[in-house]
C-alpha cells in the first residue's frame, strides 16, 4: 500500500528536545489520519540535528467513501429546529429527507453519503495544522513569517506514494527534495520512499535513526579507551545528548594537562559533561579519572581529529582553571569557617518552614536522637550534621549546584576530618530514586534518614503535601528512600516515635517564631518569651539518651510551658492551626503507602502487605520480615489449608454476628471442656492451647518463621473441626463453646497478620 514520507528541515533542533520531539510528531500524524478516516499499519518518526521526520506505511490511495443516517427533528417541529437539521446535513430543503417511523412519533432522516477525498489532498491539508500545533517547549519566529518552529523551518519534503505532495505553508518551499551533512554533502537530492531516503543520507553523511548513532558513539569511543587501556566512564544522559549533537558521529579522543587531576573528580566530570560534552574516561585497575578525554565530532577531519583534540583540550584547560579558582578558594577557608555556616541563617529554605540554618539544626538533634538506634557514633554524628549543609554556601557548589553533598565531602577529607563524618556528608541526600545507593555506614545513614525524617515532618507540619499531580518537594522519594535506608540498616526506628518527636522540634521552632513576631510590641512579654526561649535551649541541650518515652514526656512539658506562659500575656502561640497528633498519623499513612509500592515492586503480594500493615505495626524491618515468613509459609499446603480454615471460621462467625446471635456470646471466658462432645473439638482446643502460647512467644521474639511452623500445627485439627462439628448446635452453651474455639482460631493467626485481608 502507499507510503507517506513527510520530513521537516530546519536549523539545529536542540538534542533534549530531539526523543520528544519525535514522540509528538507520531503522535499528532496518528491521531489527524485517523481523524480524516486512515488506519496506517505503522507510523515511525526520527531525529537528527537539523531534520524531524516521520514514514507512514499502509496507507490506501484514497479515504474511504462515507454513508451515514442523521435523525433529525420530529415532523411537525418548529422552522427553527428544521433549519439547523437541514445545514448541519447540507440539505437543501427538508423534501430531500426521508420519514421514519418509530413508536415515539414520525422522524426525519438525512441520508448522507460523502464520497472520499484523494489521500495525497488530505495530508495537504493536515501537514500545516500538524506544523502549527507541534508543542515545543520553545519555538521561535522567522523574520520571513508568522511561522513558529523550534528554530526557521527551511523546507519540508512531502512525498506519498512517490510522488509529490505540495504544502501550502507561508513561504516554506516544499517538494520530494532534501540536503545531506552540512560540510560533507551540502547539495539537495531528491527521493520518493523511505527507503531510499534513508539509503541516500548515508551516503550523505547523515545518520537518520537516533539509537545507531548512540551505538556508533558507544562502540567507537570505547574502542578507543580500551585501545590505550582506559576504561569509558558510562553517561547515558550524555549519550543521549551528543547523539542529537552530531548527524555522523565521529568519535575523538584528547588529553588533558594532568595538573588538574588534583580536582575531586565529580568536578573535573562535570565541568566536561556540563560546559563541554565530553565523556570522563578512568583507569580501570584504580578507578581514578586518567588526563584524557572523549568528545563527539560532527565531522571527519583530514588529519583523523588531531586538531579537534587539540583544540577541545584548550577550552577544558580553560574551563578546569575556573573549576580551580572555585576550589581552591572553598578550600582555603574550609568547611567548618564561621562565615560561611553564618550565611546559611540568611538562605530561606521555605518561607513557613524557616531558613536552611534552622533545618540544619532540626536535622542535628533528630540524628543525636537516632544515633544509638542506627548503631552509629553520637559524636560523629553531631559533627557530621553540624556541617551537613555548609557546602552549600561554596563557590564550587554555586558553579556546580548538582555537586551539593560531594563537595562538602570532598572539603571535610581536605581538612583531615574523619572518613565517616566526610562520607556521612556526601551520602546525606542519597538514595535520590530507586536505583541509587543506600547509605550503609551508620553514621551515613542516621545522617540521611534524619534528613528526610526532617524534610517530611515540616512539610506536613505546614500542610504542604503531595498530590496527585504534582510533588515539587520530592516527598514521595523522601519517603522511599528514608524506608530504604532503614530496611538496608536493619535500624529499629519505629515511625509513629521518630516523627511524633520530630513533630514537636518542627512546631516548636514555628510556635517560637510565632510567638516573637507577635509580642514585639510588649517589652514585658517579650522578656519572658526570651527567657523560655533560654530554658528551652538549655534542656534541648542537656536532653540524654533516655528512654524514648522520657523524651516524648520531657518534649511534650517544653511545648506546654510555652503555651503556658504565651497565653498568660495574651499573646496567641498559633500553635492550634497545627494538629500535631493529626499530621503525624497521616504522614504515617503515607510512609506505609509508599513502603506498600517498595514491596510491591520487589515482587511482595499486594494483600500480604496489606494484612501485616493492618497490625498497626511501623516497625519497618518487622514489617517486612512478617510479610517475607507469610509469604513463605501461605505457599505451602499447611499454609494454603490452614488459610481455608480461617476463611470458613471467620465467615460462620461474620454470618452469626449478623444474625444478633454473637450478643450473649462471652469471648473473654475461657472454652469450657467439659462440654466437648466430639474428638474434633478436644483435638482443636489442645491444637490451640499449644500453638497460641508459642506463636506468641516467636512473634515476641520476631522469630516469624517460628511463628508459623507453630501456627501450622493447627492445620489438621482446623480441618477436621470444620469437617466433623457442627457449630450451630441446638444447645445454646455448646454453640456458644465451639464459636469461642472458632474466635480461638482468629485470634491465634490475628498474633502474626491480619488473615481477613489475605486472598485466596
Amino acid at each position: 500500500m502507499p507510503q507517506l514520507l513527510l520530513e521537516f528541515f530546519s536549523e539545529e533542533i536542540p538534542a533534549r528536545m530531539q526523543a520528544r520531539a519525535e514522540a509528538d510528531l507520531e503522535r499528532l500524524l496518528t491521531e489527524k489520519l485517523t481523524g480524516a478516516g486512515f488506519l496506517p499499519e505503522a507510523v515511525k518518526a526520527f531525529s537528527t540535528p537539523r531534520r524531524l521526520a516521520v514514514v507512514a506505511e499502509g496507507l490506501p490511495a484514497k479515504q474511504p467513501d462515507v454513508r451515514e443516517e442523521r435523525k433529525g427533528p420530529r415532523v411537525g417541529a418548529p422552522e427553527k429546529a428544521l433549519e439547523g437539521f437541514l445545514r448541519g446535513a447540507g440539505l437543501k430543503s427538508i423534501d430531500e429527507a426521508a420519514i421514519h417511523k418509530d413508536p415515539k412519533g414520525d422522524f426525519y432522516v438525512a441520508k448522507i453519503e460523502k464520497k472520499g477525498r484523494e489521500t495525497a489532498a488530505v495530508i495537504a491539508e493536515i501537514v500545516p495544522e500538524i506544523v502549527r500545533a507541534f508543542p515545543w517547549p520553545k519555538s521561535m519566529r522567522s523574520g520571513a513569517s508568522d511561522l513558529y518552529w523550534v528554530r526557521p523551518l527551511q523546507s519540508i519534503l512531502c512525498a506519498f506514494d512517490g510522488e509529490t505532495v505540495e504544502i501550502a505553508l507561508e513561504s516554506v518551499p516544499s517538494g520530494r527534495s532534501t540536503e545531506g551533512h552540512r560540510f560533507h554533502a551540502p547539495g539537495c537530492f531528491e527521493v520518493r520512499r523511505f527507503d531510499d531516503y534513508r539509503d541516500e543520507l548515508k551516503k550523505r553523511f547523515v545518520i537518520l535513526e537516533r539509537e545507531e548513532r548512540k551505538a556508533i558513539i558507544a562502540r567507537e569511543a570505547k574502542t578507543l579507551c580500551e585501545a590505550r587501556n582506559l576504561e569509558l566512564v558510562d553517561d547515558a544522559g550524555l549519550l543521549e545528548e551528543v547523539a542529537g549533537l552530531s548527524e555522523w558521529p565521529v568519535v575523538v579522543m584528547g588529553d588533558m594537562d594532568p595538573a588538574f587531576l588534583d580536582l575531586p573528580g565529580e568536578v573535573i566530570r562535570l565541568t566536561m559533561r556540563t560546559h563541554q560534552r565530553y565523556f570522563a574516561v578512568r583507569d580501570p585497575k584504580s578507578k581514578k579519572l586518567a588526563p584524557h578525554f572523549i568528545t563527539v565530532a560532527n565531522i571527519e577531519a583530514s588529519d583523523g581529529g588531531k586538531e579537534i583534540a587539540r583544540g577541545n583540550a584548550k577550552v577544558l584547560s580553560a574551563r578546569l582553571n575556573d573549576a580551580r579558582f572555585f576550589w581552591d578558594l572553598d578550600k582555603s577557608k574550609g568547611l567548618d569557617d564561621e562565615q560561611r555556616l553564618l550565611k546559611l541563617d540568611t538562605i530561606v529554605f521555605h518561607q513557613k518552614i524557616g531558613s536552611v540554618a534552622s533545618r540544619l539544626r532540626r536535622v542535628r538533634l533528630a540524628a543525636q536522637q537516632l544515633s544509638r538506634r542506627f548503631g552509629a557514633d553520637r559524636d560523629l554524628v553531631t559533627e557530621a550534621a553540624s556541617l551537613a549543609k555548609a557546602d552549600l554556601v561554596t563557590e564550587t557548589v554555586g558553579e556546580f549546584p548538582e555537586l551539593q553533598g560531594y563537595i562538602g565531602q570532598q572539603l571535610a577529607l581536605a581538612a583531615g576530618k574523619k572518613v565517616q563524618i566526610a562520607n556521612a556528608i556526601g551520602d546525606q541526600y542519597r538514595p535520590v530514586g530507586p536505583n541509587d545507593r543506600v547509605p550503609s555506614d551508620p553514621v551515613a545513614a542516621c545522617l540521611a534518614f534524619s534528613d528526610k525524617l526532617d524534610l517530611l515532618c515540616a512539610f506536613w507540619v505546614i500542610g504542604e503535601k503531595p498530590t496527585g499531580s504534582g510533588d515539587p518537594f520530592a516527598l514521595r522519594r523522601a519517603a522511599l528512600g528514608a524506608s530504604a535506608i532503614i530496611l538496608q540498616s536493619k535500624a529499629r526506628v519505629p515511625l509513629k516515635l521518630a516523627f511524633g518527636y520530630q513533630m514537636r522540634l518542627s512546631l516548636m521552632d514555628v510556635a517560637s517564631r510565632s510567638i516573637e513576631r507577635l509580642s514585639r510590641e510588649s517589652a514585658e512579654a517579650q522578656g519572658k518569651l526570651d527567657a523560655i526561649r533560654e530554658s528551652v535551649v538549655r534542656e534541648i541541650r542537656t536532653l540524654g539518651m533516655e528512654e524514648d518515652l522520657e523524651e516524648q514526656k520531657k518534649w511534650q512539658a517544653l511545648l506546654e510551658k510555652m503555651d503556658n506562659e504565651s497565653g498568660a500575656d495574651g499573646v496567641e502561640a498559633q500553635t492550634s492551626a497545627y494538629d500535631i497528633g493529626g499530621a503525624t498519623d497521616d504522614l504515617l499513612s503515607f510512609f506505609a503507602d509508599r513502603l506498600k509500592v517498595q514491596l510491591r515492586d520487589q515482587g511482595k503480594r499486594h494483600d500480604l502487605v496489606d494484612a501485616v500493615f493492618a497490625l498497626g505495626d511501623d516497625d519497618l524491618v518487622r514489617i517486612v520480615a512478617r510479610v517475607e515468613a507469610l509469604d513463605v509459609f501461605l505457599k505451602t499446603e499447611d499454609g494454603k489449608n490452614l488459610l481455608a480454615g480461617y476463611k470458613r471460621a471467620a465467615n460462620i462467625l461474620a454470618a452469626e454476628d449478623k444474625k444478633g446471635a454473637l450478643k450473649d456470646v462471652d469471648f473473654a471466658a475461657a472454652v469450657d471442656a467439659k462440654l466437648f462432645s466430639e474428638s474434633a473439638e478436644k483435638a482443636l482446643h489442645a491444637a490451640l492451647a499449644k500453638a497460641a502460647p508459642a506463636a506468641k512467644a516467636a512473634v515476641e521474639k520476631e522469630d516469624f518463621a517460628a511463628a508459623m511452623t507453630a501456627l501450622s500445627g493447627l492445620r489438621a485439627p482446623v480441618d477436621a473441626f470444620m469437617t466433623d462439628v457442627l457449630v450451630n448446635a441446638e444447645d445454646k452453651a455448646v454453640r456458644a463453646n465451639r464459636l469461642k474455639l472458632l474466635n480461638q482460631i482468629r485470634d491465634s493467626l490475628a498474633a502474626v497478620a491480619d488473615f481477613s485481608k489475605i486472598e485466596g
